[in-house]
């Protein structure tokens, strides 16, 4: 049975008429009963059938038998507004006897000799041929293919925008039924063909995946995108109607975009939208497409801290005009073996700062983050962590990693959390133009707390915006090591550029060593010690 009511029989009949599908049926009809949906559609089509049949008997019983029940009276009382019955209406007519029919009776005839074979006028097809076992396996087989390993799946899907004018045509046409009958039902109370779709598909994927459980949230996404070829031409009358809700996107076929569609049929009133399209919608003449089949897993989140003991290394790959300076890089170096692990698509890095091609990174290291994009795998225990991060330190001795883990998304977040207060130390070795002794450079260790007003260095200045910012030198201490160098230790606020500090930058760094000195003074050597940031979280080793 059916989980319909008297008062859907003249919407299944009208919607029949029309060219739906049994399952368009349903949904016009507000069915939320999943079950109902998994049916096979034939089957489906024949109890439709078998329902709005059964009101033409009830018809002609009516009419033909004065001892009927009371229900049945009171049925008839509802249906027949004239004296006389109208011929009963069967679902299947004999030639002579369709020819009977008055013209207004015969326009509500449902010709069903066809109904199985042809395509569904609101859905396209989708919730017939494109939804049900063969469809089950080629996702499956998809999702095979591609090897991710995943507990549990989320089944989206993608639907031509077209599907969003039909649906309105078909409800403009059976609104007016709903209204005469008095029933309260509103557009959004129709299950949308996505709905019907995941209802149908779900326990077929699952089976076909070994009983993998597909489920409304998930990390692991399989996406179905249905295409039509006919759907710029079903929406095209929508860009004369509404057309500043239409206007050309990057990366966009097409300006009919689901959204634009739908906001534009938000915006048009009935009156004009049926003297454009067709009401009911016409017959398609072909199918929607299904297109290959998308497996999205979530980014993963990998994060860890890295030492660099080159000084010819970059953080991050290093081209300039379109051509390659450095052969390798810190991400590229550490990123590698990651993403073999992970069998990723690809990565974002982060790092809490950076420092130039020509510092070194020691101490416990510079904190580091990875999105790594589309992982095939998405979990590695602690001894195949222990196991990857040798192997990057094993790949090169340019750079180490340590405390390497899987984090989550929010996690990160406190990488960069007081960006601006958080304090760096570093090591220069500095040339001093005149010769120095211990205590010409004495004094420095007692300078606390000062302030510099450093304007964009000109060094970064292609890449960096104009501007003239405070940053704060801690402490400094300062290590003898010939008559024109020594050791400047420096603890200082993040975003302080130490070189400019040091030379001045032609005075655009303002205290600068060389007033300090009262002599030219440049760094020849740069180490970042420590960076003050109190994550991720240590692993001993």
């Amino acid at each position: 049975m059916l989980p319909l009511k008297e008062k859907d029989k003249p919407i299944v009949q009208k919607l029949l008429s029309a060219g739906c599908c049994a399952r368009c049926v349903l949904r016009f009809c507000c069915v939320s009963v999943q079950a109902a949906y998994r049916q096979p559609q034939q089957e489906t089509l024949k109890k439709l059938k078998a329902f709005i049949t059964d009101t033409e008997n009830s018809k002609c019983h009516g009419s033909a038998s004065p001892d009927s029940t009371d229900e049945n009276k009171s049925h008839d009382a509802v249906v027949s507004e004239t004296p006389e019955d109208p011929p009963s209406k069967r679902a299947k007519l004999e030639p002579s006897a369709a020819a009977a029919q008055p013209e207004e009776d015969a326009a509500t005839v449902v010709d069903l000799k066809d109904d199985e074979s042809r395509v569904c006028v609101v859905c396209l097809g989708i919730l017939q041929e494109l939804c049900g076992p063969v469809q089950a396996v080629k996702i499956a087989e998809a999702v095979k293919a591609k090897s991710y390993e995943f507990d549990t799946l989320v089944l989206s899907v993608s639907l031509p925008a077209q599907l969003c004018v039909r649906e309105h045509s078909c409800w403009l046409h059976v609104k007016k039924e709903v209204r005469e009958k008095g029933l309260v039902l509103d557009k959004d109370d129709v299950i949308q063909v996505k709905e019907a779709f995941k209802w149908i598909m779900q326990g077929l994927v699952a089976k076909e995946l070994g009983g993998v459980a597909v489920v409304t949230k998930s990390a692991f996404e399989v996406g179905v995108e249905f295409t039509h070829p006919q759907s710029d031409t079903d929406c095209h009358f929508l860009a004369t109607t509404c057309p500043d809700c239409f206007k050309p996107t990057k990366n966009k076929q097409s300006v009919f975009t689901r959204m634009a569609v739908v906001k534009a049929l938000e915006k048009i009133s009935d009156t004009k939208f049926l003297k454009h399209y067709p009401c009911p919608p016409t017959q398609p003449t072909s199918s929607c497409i299904s297109q290959d089949i998308q497996c999205l897993h979530v980014s993963v989140f990998i994060a860890g801290r890295y030492n660099k003991f080159c000084r010819s290394l970059p953080q991050t790959p290093w081209v300039i005009d379109g051509e390659r300076r450095m052969e390798s890089s810190v991400e590229e170096l550490i990123a590698a073996p990651i993403l073999s692990a992970f069998r990723a698509d690809g990565f974002n890095f982060s790092s809490s700062g950076r420092e130039d091609v020509d510092v070194r990174t020691l101490g416990n290291g510079r904190p580091f983050a990875m999105e790594l994009l589309n992982p095939h795998r998405s979990r590695l225990n602690k001894v195949e962590m222990k196991e990857l991060q040798e192997t990057i330190n094993k790949s090169s001795d340019k750079i180490r990693v340590r405390d390497l883990q899987i984090v989550t998304r929010d996690a990160m977040s406190r990488m960069k959390e007081g960006e601006e207060e958080k304090t760096k130390s570093y090591t220069a070795l500095v040339w001093t133009q005149k010769p120095i002794q211990t205590e010409d450079i004495a004094f420095i260790d007692d300078i606390k707390e000062l302030t510099l007003d450093q304007k964009t260095p000109l060094r970064v200045l292609h890449r960096r915006a104009l501007a003239i910012r405070q940053r704060v030198i801690h402490s400094m201490c300062t290590r003898f090591l010939d008559p024109h160098h020594f050791y400047l230790g420096l603890k200082t606020q993040a975003g302080t550029y130490i070189k400019e500090f040091v030379h001045g930058d032609f005075g655009r760094t303002k205290p600068n060593l060389c007033q300090l000195l009262k002599m030219d003074t440049d760094i020849l050597e740069l180490d970042v010690e420590s960076v003050d940031v109190d994550w991720p979280p240590a692993i001993p080793e």
